[in-house]
């Protein structure tokens, strides 16, 4: 993968970045996102933030490369602190980080949100917690999508401000807009969710030690959840 070649993850991050956008991408990595918006000309400009010294050198031969130091700024900077109110940012994205991470950066970094940004999220897990963050935040999810690649599920959950939602428990667990929908990569994350979880309650059963009455009760309430919806 590299700034022309993009995984098919980050291709599907990249589609939800509106055309003209002011784009941060937060834990930027190598910087290819950014710098390949910037190659096809989706983005005005961008800001790629690092918090680690060698992916914050990394992002920077990047960009350097492709001669856009004059359109994207590098930042070494935790987290949303990568945002400036000058960069006047419209989009921002958070990547290939878990959930609760996502939460911690977002948490963290309000002040540095004007509430005007849509926010493009890909968690590695814990989406649950990530969309309770959202709704807790008066983020309404305005599109998802779920895909496999290289045997891992990813979900992609953009947001923006607006007309609160307030989401049920199985939204927040399953995604609103993913559960509606059923596509077919849906199906089979949840089939395969459904095998396990059934595998893990069945161990419980065997388990010597006791295992807490409020997690076998969580796990038979999301075997429940999983059974209704591929119903």
């Amino acid at each position: 993968m590299n700034e022309q070649t993009l995984s098919m993850r980050l291709e599907r991050v990249a589609a939800h970045v509106p055309q003209g956008a002011r784009l941060a991408d937060i834990g930027s990595d190598h910087g290819y996102l950014p710098v390949a918006l910037a190659l096809r000309g989706v983005i005005e400009a961008g800001v790629a933030g690092e918090v680690a010294q060698t992916p914050y050198a990394s992002a920077q031969r990047t960009v350097r490369r492709n001669g856009l130091e004059q359109r994207i700024t590098v930042r070494l900077a935790d987290g949303l602190e990568a945002i400036e109110a000058l960069d006047r940012i419209t989009a921002v994205s958070l990547c290939g980080m878990g959930g609760d991470t996502l939460c911690e950066i977002l948490e963290r970094g309000k002040q540095r949100l004007s509430g005007s940004e849509r926010l493009i999220l890909q968690p590695n897990g814990g989406e649950r917690e990530l969309r309770g963050w959202l709704m807790a935040n008066g983020y309404r999810i305005v599109c998802e999508e779920l895909l496999r690649e290289n045997r891992f599920d990813y979900e992609i959950i953009v947001a923006q401000k607006g007309e609160a939602s307030a989401y049920s428990a199985e939204e927040l667990y399953f995604g609103p807009l993913l559960m509606r929908e059923k596509s077919p990569a849906f199906i089979t994350k949840w089939q395969r969710m459904l095998r396990q979880k059934q595998q893990t309650l069945a161990n419980f059963e065997r388990a010597r030690d006791a295992i807490p009455q409020e997690k076998r009760s969580d796990f038979a309430r999301q075997v429940g959840w999983i059974t209704q919806v591929l119903a």
